[in-house]
């Protein structure tokens, strides 16, 4: 039973188990289906977005060794993909809108890139401190300015990526317990209503994987 609104989210309210977090491998169940027959609808689905999303990770990297790198990437946004799409069915635990997650995922990505660039580029990771053309008065501004920037960034990650997956579950979940007290016309508004608003939150799912992995990609072109 749902004691408030926000109790959908917690992991111990739903069955009572802790078991939820374990939807985060359920998109390994999915992944095998698409190579038995090959090449099957899914799987040429499937590459092209894999060879689309190469071409933008292509011109931000800008670097010639980039394999290891798009692997991350493209692994980062399978995993938040899946996880995203899997959290709009029914009685699915929404493993995204947690920043248990978000952060995990943000924030060791984020501590790679700033160790890897102060150790290896020192001045040009000075040089991003202060901006080319700021006067000389501002540059002690700036740098503190920056500095605060780059430190919140994986909070920023996380944060965007929990809050776009709770609003639209929470807005799908007010509609959804109204259903039982209004009529049948309504009811039937009702649900062509959610399914789309359930379109629009498929859409957030895939444009909020991609813009994490962009980010993600965006942070570390800027060590380099």
């Amino acid at each position: 039973m749902m004691t408030n609104l926000f109790s959908s989210f917690d992991p111990t309210t739903k069955m009572n188990l802790t078991l939820n977090w374990t939807s985060i491998f359920l998109g390994l169940l999915i992944l095998p289906s698409m190579y038995w027959i090959v090449p099957s609808r899914m799987n040429i689905l499937w590459i092209k977005m894999c060879l689309t999303l190469n071409k933008e990770f292509k011109v931000i990297l800008k670097i010639k060794n980039m394999k290891k790198s798009m692997l991350i990437f493209m692994s980062l946004f399978s995993l938040i993909l899946f996880n995203n799409l899997l959290s709009l069915f029914p009685y699915i635990f929404s493993s995204t809108s947690h920043l248990v997650l978000t952060l995990t995922l943000s924030l060791p990505l984020w501590m790679s890139f700033m160790i890897y660039g102060w150790f290896n580029n020192t001045i040009h990771m000075f040089t991003h401190l202060v901006p080319q053309g700021t006067p000389t008065i501002l540059m002690p501004f700036m740098v503190c300015i920056e500095t605060i920037s780059n430190i919140i960034r994986p909070g920023t990650l996380a944060i965007r990526l929990t809050a776009n997956m709770i609003a639209g579950h929470l807005l799908l979940t007010l509609m959804g317990s109204t259903g039982s007290k209004i009529s049948f016309i309504m009811l039937n508004i009702l649900i062509m209503s959610q399914l789309l608003l359930l379109m629009l939150e498929s859409a957030v799912a895939i444009i909020q994987s991609y813009v994490f992995s962009i980010l993600s990609t965006l942070y570390y072109s800027e060590v380099n």
